[in-house]
């Protein structure tokens, strides 16, 4: 498992991955090539994944991603350091966080 500020990052077997995965659409790359696992909303950094791979969103406001690195990859952030990740499929999952009469995803 793995922790970048509010994302948290979590193997996946591959026998656990859901029956639909491969109709979900990869997301598109920012301009910079990278897979954007969350963007900043205060400082506009992100925490991106730099290598081969795909990332897929799942439905809701609060589904989680499925990121399929074939090769390994790099998770980097402006203000956190970079982390390697092996091969494999993970699941990306927003910290959230509980404000009177609704949940919503952390703000950085």
């Amino acid at each position: 498992m793995y922790r970048q500020g509010d994302v948290l990052i979590v193997p996946v077997a591959e026998t656990a991955l859901p029956a639909q995965v491969a109709d979900v659409p990869d997301e598109p790359r920012d301009p910079r090539g990278r897979m954007v696992l969350a963007l900043g909303e205060v400082t506009g950094h992100a925490h991106a994944v730099v290598g081969a791979g795909a990332l897929k969103r799942e439905a809701g406001p609060f589904g989680p991603a499925l990121l399929h690195l074939p090769d390994g990859g790099r998770v980097v952030h402006e203000e956190h350091a970079a982390i390697s990740l092996p091969k494999g499929w993970y699941r990306v999952v927003r910290q959230r966080e509980y404000v009177p009469g609704a949940v919503r995803l952390v703000a950085d």
